[in-house]
């Protein structure tokens, strides 16, 4: 892969998972903004002239089994809903990559991670608020699988694909 644009991490959740996620950030998304499908991020800004990177990605992956996230809650964003996960196993894997390249990483990236799937951004606050109280009613915790990585390249607001990593 040449590039001189940044790569992006993101977890590759089960397809049932993903079509759940993908089919709320369709319906609250704003249609104008909305470039990509639901993502749970790991890092927003990897190098990716540092074949290091790619490396200890596929490095993890191949030690790496299936794992489940719990959903535990919907979550405000200021200006959006997301859904916030939790996994222990997930955040022992981000903080070994963010030990491995810390060198690299940007402020945002140096933080803890906070596990989320963003299914609305960019609208005022009380529409964010009044979808967060809709999806609310009735929610109950519940579990996905994270089945690998996927990479992906920055062009500035869309993203484009570079390679899916599977777990084991």
């Amino acid at each position: 892969m040449t590039t001189t644009n940044p790569f992006l991490l993101t977890l590759t959740l089960d397809s049932q998972a993903q079509s759940f996620f993908n089919e709320l950030r369709r319906q609250h998304f704003p249609a104008e903004r909305n470039f990509l499908d639901a993502h749970l991020m790991l890092f927003h800004n990897l190098p990716a002239n540092e074949s290091q990177v790619l490396t200890d990605i596929e490095e993890i992956a191949t030690q790496t089994q299936s794992f489940t996230l719990l959903v535990s809650a919907i979550a405000s964003i200021g200006n959006g809903v997301a859904y916030k996960t939790e996994s222990p196993q997930l955040q022992a894997i981000h903080l070994k990559l963010q030990k491995q390249w810390q060198q690299w990483l940007i402020p945002q990236d140096k933080n803890k991670l906070w596990p989320h799937i963003t299914i609305q951004n960019k609208v005022n606050p009380e529409m964010a608020k009044d979808l967060l109280a809709q999806l609310n009613i009735g929610f109950k915790p519940f579990d996905i699988t994270a089945i690998g990585f996927d990479v992906w390249e920055y062009l500035g607001g869309p993203w484009k694909h570079q390679q899916h990593i599977k777990f084991i």
